[in-house]
């Protein structure tokens, strides 16, 4: 499982992508977004019901994803596109507290939510794409970025671990400072619309605002999120893959759990562990190659152990109170 790299280029699949297979997953992402919005067309706020159902169609649409990339590419290829799915999916949760504190310091209903984050999507998407492009280039061309990355992947790692509770605050007000320089913004909103109409000047309503914050902090996430996807893949178009996957079901999963973090006591603890293994994964890559599935293997024993451990906290938490 543990093995010398006498290239890093040997460790990870090199695929043969055709323009197809970028099309069809253009194809599958396209049409996925137009069913979700055609879906929450009406404002209206979902319930915990709804939100459930919706999460575990896009985790199926995501498994299903790499079931193709199995029977296309083998079993090497589903390895790391499941490794990155998993990597950001976990990664993601702390995105979903974070989106819920700016929509509350911005008094944001609910109904109007999803709106800003499905518009949100697409700048993450491109984002990404051009984080990946990046990274991959840089990593095929300088081996000792890995080394780079996955110093500073530990780094961020022990930062989360030490501190997360305050993460997006500060972005909250640089966001709408950024969008009133170019656009004055309203004090009220005007049902989903982004821009409205104030005694006869055309001015941003605060919608606008909660989207451009949503995009500035996943500038934020992305930063820690794609060196962390290129531990486990150095392919792009898995890469690319997996974090759209990851990424287009984070509205389900932000209204199943953005009002639940007091219930993950130890997530941080969990992001901030894998981030710390993948990037001494990442820094040592060039001298040892950790095997894809024991990659796997290890990141999802870290959530398991979160989840458990958490929830008997939340458990002994609840009793003291009712024995109080």
């Amino acid at each position: 499982m543990f093995v010398a790299a006498s290239s890093i280029r040997d460790n990870f699949v090199d695929l043969e992508v055709s323009v197809t297979a970028w099309v069809i997953l253009g194809g599958i992402i396209l049409a996925l977004l137009a069913a979700d919005l055609y879906r929450h067309r009406d404002a209206h706020e979902p319930t915990t019901r709804q939100a459930l159902i919706e999460s575990g169609l896009w985790v199926l649409a995501g498994v299903l994803f790499g079931l193709g990339v199995a029977l296309t590419w083998g079993g090497e290829a589903f390895g790391e596109y499941i490794s990155g799915y998993l990597i950001e999916k976990s990664l993601s949760i702390d995105n979903v507290f974070v989106w819920a504190l700016i929509f509350s310091t911005l008094a944001i209903p609910l109904r109007y939510q999803h709106r800003v984050l499905f518009w949100g999507i697409f700048g993450a998407l491109a984002l990404r794409a051009l984080f990946i492009a990046i990274g991959s280039a840089l990593i095929s061309q300088f081996i000792w970025v890995l080394i780079v990355f996955g110093v500073f992947l530990i780094y961020t790692g022990i930062r989360v671990i030490r501190h997360r509770e305050d993460e997006g605050e500060g972005t909250t007000t640089t966001g709408i400072g950024l969008v009133q320089r170019f656009i004055p913004v309203s004090e009220e909103l005007d049902g989903q619309k982004f821009f409205t109409k104030v005694k006869g000047h055309r001015v941003a309503t605060p919608l606008l605002g909660a989207l451009v914050v949503v995009e500035l902090t996943d500038v934020v996430f992305a930063v820690d999120s794609v060196p962390a996807i290129l531990a486990v893949s150095n392919e792009p178009y898995l890469v690319f893959a997996s974090n759209a996957f990851a990424i287009l079901g984070l509205r389900a999963m932000y209204f199943l759990l953005a009002s639940a973090r007091q219930r993950f006591h130890y997530l941080s603890h969990a992001l901030g562990a894998i981030l710390i293994f993948v990037g001494i994964k990442m820094a040592v890559a060039n001298w040892f190659h950790v095997d894809t599935y024991l990659s796997l293997g290890v990141i999802a024993v870290i959530l398991v152990a979160a989840i458990v451990l958490s929830e008997r906290k939340t458990k002994r938490l609840a009793a003291l109170l009712d024995s109080a």
